[in-house]
């Protein structure tokens, strides 16, 4: 059986479409005793309450005839934002250049976060470049990695 953020998914992502937008990323978690199912979208120029609500409406009307969560959630749609992380390779691609911070599961050299641009992508490894230095992090290093807005 597929995961509750596969089902989703591809139950919103005609919607997200037809609005002009992106589905950037299906989440399903629990928080404080309440399972959540939030739908993050993007598009050029960014994403408005309008656009949140339209899908919103939609989606959440889908959801109650394909029912595929049993139990109670909040469901929420909400922009990426735009400190979003970074997760499939198709992000690291269309990021490259961007700055970015990454968060490492164990330090190194005595940190475990990282800001710079990112500067590659390969197989799960990513390389940031740090004061002029590029620095790979294998897949097994890195917790997290997101953009990062520079001010």
């Amino acid at each position: 059986m597929a995961k509750v953020t596969e089902l989703v998914a591809k139950l919103a992502q005609p919607v997200v479409e037809e609005a002009g937008c992106e589905l950037w990323d299906v989440e399903y978690v629990r928080e404080a005793g309440t399972w959540y199912l939030r739908l993050y979208i993007d598009k050029p120029g960014g994403v408005d309450i309008l656009d949140c609500e339209k899908i919103s409406r939609v989606v959440s009307d889908l959801l109650d005839e394909a029912d595929p969560i049993e139990g109670s959630y909040t469901f929420e749609v909400s922009s990426a934002g735009a400190e979003r992380p970074l997760k499939r390779p198709s992000d690291y691609e269309r990021f490259l250049g961007s700055p970015v911070a990454v968060k490492l599961y164990k330090a190194r050299n005595g940190r475990k976060e990282f800001a710079g641009v990112l500067a590659g992508y390969d197989n799960g490894n990513v390389t940031v470049t740090v004061g002029g230095q590029p620095m790979t992090f294998t897949k097994d290093e890195v917790a997290l990695c997101r953009l990062r807005i520079e001010f």
